[in-house]
């Protein structure tokens, strides 16, 4: 018998086992594998850390904000999943879903067709973002929307077109063909550049999302208070935010649509708009 042919013959099998057992593993995702002590499926659902009042962490450490809250909503409408809140950054939370490091993702997200490649978008939305422009106060008198705002000149600040707001400009003119916004492209920028621009009337108006021109300018403390006698900002519209699911997560997918379908006939959806935003966000929707 020879001993140093069977090693390596044993050691050559070890190997190709060790092997198909890591592509195997491979194969699977956390969310796939994830089991709780009692056998449910645990749920990652990752968040932003920051976007306060949608997905943030509070105080006391604990994540909050209104899609966080509509969350832990639906996971007590579905007892058959543990749910699991993980605050993060942007950049994580989208590679993460995708990769099937977490289940389930919010950060205030709109769909887009480059979107819809790579996560599952249920079919209702979690709640809502207000849009609309960014303009000098000495045209606040003119622009009152985006029509009039097409009518005073149409000059808008470049958009990046993988950026979401890119689509809700093409949207708007292909709907009024006698009345469109300049819409050009553009590499990314310091969004300080673009109220800039529209100070010194390089441009009449820059598409912003209303928390994010709060943040920027309407607050006391923040980073553009220095513009905010100067600026106004004019509502456009409502777009619906999802959280989006890994590609293998259809399942639970529509076992959050169910839970959504209860928590918004029970006037919990409303209730919540209430306490975070001080309104419908959802009414612009309609």
């Amino acid at each position: 018998m020879n001993l140093k042919k069977i090693t390596k013959t044993a050691l050559a099998g070890l190997l190709a086992a060790a092997l198909a057992a890591g592509l195997a593993g491979c194969g699977k995702s956390g969310a796939d594998s994830a089991k709780s002590a009692d056998g449910k499926k645990i749920v990652t659902v990752a968040h932003t850390n920051y976007y306060v009042p949608y997905d943030y962490v509070n105080e006391q450490g604990e994540s909050d904000g209104f899609e966080v809250a509509v969350m832990k909503e639906v996971a007590k409408k579905l007892p058959q999943y543990e749910f699991k809140f993980v605050p993060t950054s942007d950049d994580d939370l989208l590679i993460g879903v995708e990769s099937g490091k977490y289940t389930v993702g919010t950060k205030g997200i709109w769909i887009t067709d480059a979107r819809k490649k790579k996560y599952v978008f249920p079919k209702n939305n979690i709640g809502a973002s207000v849009i609309g422009l960014a303009i000098r106060k000495d045209t606040a008198d003119k622009i009152k929307d985006l029509k009039t705002f097409a009518q005073f000149s149409g000059k808008l600040v470049p958009i990046a077109p993988q950026d979401a707001r890119y689509m809700v400009i093409d949207e708007y003119n292909k709907e009024n063909p006698d009345n469109q916004i300049k819409l050009t492209s553009s590499e990314a920028f310091q969004v300080a550049d673009a109220y800039s621009w529209v100070l010194e009337g390089r441009y009449d108006g820059y598409l912003d999302v209303e928390l994010s021109y709060k943040n920027n300018i309407a607050k006391e403390d923040a980073p553009y208070h220095q513009f905010d006698d100067k600026m106004a900002y004019v509502r456009y519209k409502g777009i619906p935010t999802y959280p989006i699911f890994n590609k293998k997560e259809q399942a639970f997918a529509d076992d959050y649509d169910k839970a959504i379908e209860e928590l918004r006939a029970e006037g919990k959806i409303a209730e919540l708009e209430q306490k975070y935003f001080g309104e419908s966000l959802s009414d612009y929707l309609k």
